[in-house]
């Protein structure tokens, strides 16, 4: 068999083309009539032997026919063979206990065949096709708003979520619909943005709410909003929407029955704007009469006297009022720090039931809520960063004014729509402007016209034409402006810049200097967050951390603040990661990552003190790289339990590229009990599943992958046992590669870092595109891995690889 593959090198001849753009395009075999007589048969041979069994006319498994497929023409079978590919580059196939051919032979076809694939790729280039209309999601409507008026507003209040695709990602045209509702959504988040940004006064009154989650851990410093030497309460950032007077309410937490907790002796509340003390309060230790019996407060009554006070200070008493100017402030909310030793036998913090009914009067008090009410007199607009970037002129007149809105309004929609704008575009924007300021004047007006702005297709979605009569099914290169919205929401999740845009407009973008320039500089901007949280909040699913709740009962030590910061530590870590340029199989072996005395707590780890994340080296810790974040562990565990199905799901879709098929339907609940009552070790239990023969094949690539993460519980802490038993955390794939524990794992995946690079360039480049990946954007995503190869896999070379892709710079016509 000559399917052999030699090192790491390919046994393959290289070419080069050019792509639309000008850059340098896929490399990959010269083209030829056809693959080598030789070649085909010992592959058909291979195929016939251990895959054709299952995968043929009769059977389908997987919906997979390979009995028929033609070796020496691989172009006509690309989609069929994509996936032989996908399978095979996992080890997944033949799954055991099927024989497998040796290693060398088994690489060796896969290389041949991907080269082949590749190379009818090159004959027949398709870039794919994204939709004609893409709508702003919820994130990057945020963005835009935050870019063209430089005002940050809290969205999820105006517009409805927009659910991942099967892709996992939410941003996918073809799934962002739009319909009269949501456009009576977009309409009124039109309005209220409008109204903020020029500064109107509210109509009627606005009362912003602030709730404290109920098991924040408000014993410590919450943060640098806060005093230095506070604990508890909360930092609010909230945008006064003009200067005048506010209500500001502070409510303390209650048990189930509003009775406020912690009130034994007297405790001070400060209440800050910008680190500025504005009002002390001080509560407890005052309250007159006879209180309830401890803990049955609401249920049992104390006398009148006390039952007043109590009460009372949830119905208003911790209320005053002050004067703010408008535009973003930072709102603190929080107790001066004392500190003393508990005394007694020292419990663990309640939860469930008991923490809803106890009114904890010894213990310290914590905020629960707090609410901005008001302008409720307006004295002026303010000087605000959305004013100032709105109000380009002051007209000292109103003879100056028409002119003066025609500028405004020209270089807001220059923006908002991302393209240089013609007169019809600022005429109808006009028309508003001229209601409005009939109406009320001046500001007005502008307030009017960014209403209709801000409802504009033109705005809302992003639009790519056809050149008019091009033939069907034709490649084409798309506009330097719609490839500058392109590159700015794959990056920054927003509308391009100034510069950016500028570019575009000169037509230098397109050029490979111009466009490697950019895409560098864009890197190198602190909008590159973005790409943290958007791309890979979705990516490794870390946005799920907002909605996990491990059962109480099994995890007491998980509160809010522990939340709070698992998601911290792997947002850090890959923004580090990013801004750093490492290569990306450092996200499986970097000995360091990010963290604070209460995340330090949870993993075991000494000498970190404060609420502050500061890098920390790991010294050969289990906790390197991704697979020991806690946040990762969470995620992919049950409530009350971890999940080896679900971890190894994961790895094998997120990491590996190669996702298992759904289960089938009405798969039984694990067993988690023997007959005589004994608890099941994870494996014990999923020995038992994987006995029913439906189930196994799948579960033998998915479960060991599983158990190799076992050390870790459904919170991320590490464990060495479970259920009185070692944890036996040893695994083996099915090409025989055997591992064990964390460390096992992330040497199995470091030593086919290829196969992780080849799945984050495939998520990266179904977020940059905003469409599912086809079998026809195969052959691009080994290019860019293979060229990016050349410079250690750095996140610049892979994004720079995506950006001069064909898929990325072109489209085919309808």
């Amino acid at each position: 068999m000559r399917f052999i593959v030699a090192g790491s090198s390919l046994l393959l001849g290289a070419s080069v083309y050019v792509s639309a753009a000008g850059g340098t395009a896929p490399q990959t075999r010269p083209a030829s009539s056809g693959a080598e007589t030789s070649d085909v048969a010992e592959g058909r041979t291979l195929l016939d032997q251990y895959c054709v069994t299952c995968h043929n006319e009769r059977l389908k498994v997987a919906d997979l026919e390979l009995d028929a497929v033609d070796l020496s023409n691989v172009g006509e079978h690309a989609e069929v063979l994509e996936q032989v590919v996908r399978k095979m580059r996992a080890g997944a196939m033949p799954p055991p206990p099927r024989p497998r051919p040796e290693t060398s032979v088994y690489d060796g076809f896969r290389t041949w065949l991907e080269g082949e694939l590749d190379q009818a790729a090159l004959a027949n280039p398709d870039p794919g096709r994204s939709e004609a209309f893409q709508r702003l999601n919820q994130t990057h409507y945020r963005h835009a708003i935050r870019d063209l008026l430089d005002l940050d507003v809290d969205v999820e209040e105006l517009l409805p979520g927009d659910a991942p695709d099967e892709h996992g990602f939410d941003n996918n045209a073809g799934a962002l619909s739009f319909s009269p509702v949501l456009m009576e959504r977009y309409i009124s988040a039109a309005h209220k943005v409008a109204a903020l940004a020029v500064g109107a006064a509210p109509r009627g009154e606005v009362i912003a709410t602030f709730d404290v989650p109920l098991r924040l851990d408000q014993e410590y410093y919450q943060g640098e909003d806060l005093p230095f030497g506070s604990r508890g309460g909360t930092a609010i950032r909230h945008t006064f929407p003009a200067s005048g007077e506010y209500l500001i309410k502070t409510t303390l937490q209650t048990n189930y029955v509003e009775f406020p907790r912690g009130l034994d002796i007297p405790h001070d509340i400060e209440v800050s704007l910008d680190g500025r003390l504005l009002q002390q309060f001080t509560v407890g230790g005052q309250a007159p009469g006879r209180p309830a019996p401890y803990s049955y407060e609401g249920n049992i009554r104390g006398d009148d006297e006390w039952e007043a006070y109590m009460m009372g200070l949830t119905a208003g008493g911790l209320e005053f009022q002050t004067s703010v100017s408008g535009g973003p402030h930072v709102l603190g909310v929080t107790f001066p720090r004392e500190t003393w030793e508990k005394e007694g036998v020292l419990q663990p913090p309640q939860v469930g039931y008991p923490l809803a009914i106890n009114g904890m009067p010894d213990a310290n008090p914590r905020i629960g809520r707090v609410e901005i009410i008001g302008p409720l007199v307006v004295t002026e607009p303010g000087d605000t960063p959305s004013r100032r970037k709105i109000f380009s002129c002051r007209p000292a007149s109103a003879v100056e004014e028409p002119a003066c809105a025609r500028q405004i309004l020209s270089s807001l929609a220059r923006r908002a729509y991302r393209r240089p704008v013609d007169d019809g575009d600022v005429t109808t924007l006009v028309g508003f402007y001229e209601a409005g300021q009939a109406e009320n004047g001046f500001e007005a007006g502008i307030q009017y016209a960014l209403e209709r702005l801000l409802t504009s297709p033109d705005f809302l979605f992003r639009v790519e034409r056809a050149p008019v009569d091009l033939p069907p099914q034709t490649a084409y290169a798309v506009s330097d402006l719609e490839l500058a919205s392109r590159l700015s929401f794959f990056l920054w999740g927003s509308l391009p810049d100034e510069e950016l845009l500028a570019a575009a407009e000169a037509g230098t973008l397109g050029a490979p200097t111009g466009l490697d320039r950019q895409v560098r500089r864009m890197l190198a901007d602190p909008k590159v967050t973005s790409l943290v949280q958007d791309f890979a909040g979705q990516w490794l699913y870390l946005r799920n951390m907002e909605t996990v709740h491990p059962t109480p009962n099994e995890f007491p030590e998980f509160d809010e603040s522990l939340r709070v910061a698992l998601q911290t530590e792997t947002e850090l870590f890959l923004e580090d990661q990013l801004r750093e340029d490492r290569s990306v199989v450092e996200l499986l072996s970097a000995d360091y990552t990010f963290l604070n005395e209460r995340l330090a707590r949870h993993y075991g780890i000494a000498g970190v003190y404060g609420s502050r994340f500061r890098k920390v080296p790991l010294d050969g810790s289990d906790r390197a790289g991704l697979l020991g974040h806690g946040s990762l562990m969470t995620v992919t565990s049950y409530p009350n339990r971890t999940s080896p199905v679900l971890r190894g799901k994961y790895i094998l879709e997120n990491f590996l590229g190669a996702p298992p098929p759904e289960p089938p339907p009405n798969v039984p609940t694990l067993e988690e009990e023997s007959e005589d009552g004994r608890t099941l070790t994870m494996r014990e239990a999923m020995e038992r599943h994987r006995a029913n023969p439906t189930c196994a094949a799948c579960h033998a690539t998915m479960d060991p992958i599983g158990f190799a993460l076992e050390n870790f519980d459904a919170v991320g802490a590490f464990r060495q046992e479970f259920a009185n038993q070692p944890i036996n955390a040893s695994g083996s794939m099915p090409d025989g590669s055997a591992f064990d524990g964390p460390a096992g794992l992330r040497n199995l995946l470091l030593d086919r870092s290829d196969l992780f690079v080849g799945t984050l360039t495939q998520k990266m480049m179904t977020y940059a595109l905003g469409r599912g990946l086809e079998y026809y954007d195969m052959p691009t995503i080994r290019q860019i891995v293979r060229d990016a190869a050349d410079d250690d896999h750095r996140w610049s070379s892979i994004i720079l690889g995506i950006v001069r892709s064909a898929p990325f710079q072109m489209r085919r016509s309808d």
